[in-house]
């Protein structure tokens, strides 16, 4: 048995002295959609509802055993799943800790983090992304002598993130695990569980997800080094990282860039809102991301097989929801918006009104400005049943002189006026 194999099997029993193995389950819905086993490796079950609790107790076990440290006080910075991990764990140990997270962070991740760390636990907002808030750590490590738990670039954290592989192996009871879908993120659950099953399973077929906002891994293995985005979207706030981590990069770097694949973060919204009206399973954005690509894989690559798919997180904000809904709506092509230049003259709304069809529905009504005496601009959002609609609709304003200006793709436009 390798040494790397040997450290995660003693992590996974440290581990599991603070909460079970998390669920691996043959999910039927998804199986006969694709025509395989599909499996989830339920990390949205574990106490802080991620995977992230994994590393971050691994960290301090490790770091707690090791005499020579006199911290008095730990700190981490956090998108949120990796700070409740750390809360909880500060909690577990009684030890005071500091969390750094973007002020762009969900209020349920934030409130979450405040009760599993109660009284050990202070938190700072600072900058809008993940990256500005692990900069605002490092700092504070140096002024206060303070005691950095990274949430992915450590080998303790890769380690501790590895158990999910050793898991998997043994809740399929031999069973091949024939392809393994992976969200990438920071890269400690990605670099940790490959490094794991390359020696316990290697045979297994490695696909890795990221945001299409966020594509570190990807950019960064298809220049051969490290790449730092310039932006990112910070939407799938639990993988919306700028540059991956530098052991998980040694890690993953001899993957091809194209087992990398990208989630459109409006399709994401669709697979989250299905996963909840169908199969009643929560995930966030970054939890769901393994299941939106499944429809991005060759049918005939997994075809029959076993595949397991990892949903890293449930901490889902439900005041999120009318956005994920509304993002689905228009990802299935069911919901644009326009900008109408209509004349002022009675009857003009009620001509407009008489054009849209049985299954057309306004949702959003209101004039913008007057543009002309005689002329005046309207915004609209209208949903149909059936995306053709659309071109019927777009058809009848054309027939009858109404100038109309499709913004639903427009990101300027739409998010300054919608």
């Amino acid at each position: 048995m390798g040494t790397f194999e040997n450290s995660v099997k003693k992590a996974q029993e440290e581990i599991s002295t603070i909460f079970p193995e998390t669920p691996l389950q043959h999910n039927l819905f998804l199986s006969s959609k694709y025509d395989c086993n599909v499996y989830l490796k339920r990390e949205d079950l574990t106490p802080v509802r991620s995977y992230k609790i994994r590393g971050a107790f691994n960290f301090f076990s490790k770091a707690l055993a090791n005499k020579d440290l006199h911290a008095d006080q730990f700190v981490c910075a956090s998108a949120g799943n990796h700070a409740q991990g750390f809360a909880y764990t500060c909690n577990h140990f009684k030890k005071r800790g500091t969390v750094f997270m973007p002020t762009t962070t969900p209020q349920q991740k934030i409130h979450k983090t405040r009760a599993f760390g109660g009284q050990y636990i202070d938190i700072k907002l600072v900058g809008d992304i993940f990256d500005e808030a692990y900069e605002a750590a490092h700092r504070f490590v140096a002024e206060e002598n303070a005691f950095m738990v990274p949430p992915f670039d450590h080998p303790d954290i890769i380690e501790g993130q590895a158990t999910i592989g050793l898991e998997i192996l043994e809740q399929l009871e031999g069973k091949s695990l024939d392809t393994l879908i992976m969200p990438a993120g920071g890269g400690g659950l990605a670099a940790g569980v490959t490094q794991y099953l390359k020696e316990t399973s290697p045979d297994t077929d490695f696909w890795f997800v990221e945001p299409e906002g966020a594509p570190s891994l990807k950019e960064s293995l298809i220049e051969g080094r490290r790449v730092k985005l310039e932006s990112v979207d910070n939407f799938v706030d639990g993988a919306a990282v700028a540059l991956i981590g530098e052991h998980n990069f040694e890690a993953l770097k001899n993957f091809p860039s194209d087992k990398v694949l990208l989630a459109p973060e409006d399709r994401l919204c669709a697979t989250i809102i299905t996963m909840l009206n169908i199969e009643g399973v929560v995930l966030e954005p970054a939890g769901a991301l393994t299941i939106d690509i499944l429809q991005s894989l060759d049918p005939e690559t997994i075809r029959g097989k076993n595949v397991v798919c990892v949903t890293s997180g449930g901490n889902f904000d439900f005041e999120r929801l009318p956005e994920v809904k509304e993002r689905a709506l228009k990802y299935a092509g069911l919901k644009k918006y326009f900008v109408l230049r209509m004349p002022q003259r009675p009857g003009a709304l009620k001509d407009f009104l008489f054009l849209l069809g049985d299954e057309d529905d306004i949702s959003r009504f209101e004039y913008l400005k007057k543009s002309a005496r005689n002329f005046g601009s309207i915004l609209i959002g209208i949903e149909t049943k059936n995306p053709n609609n659309f071109d019927t609709l777009m058809e009848k304003f054309q027939q009858n002189g109404i100038k109309f200006q499709d913004i639903t793709n427009n990101e300027v436009l739409a998010n300054f006026l919608i």
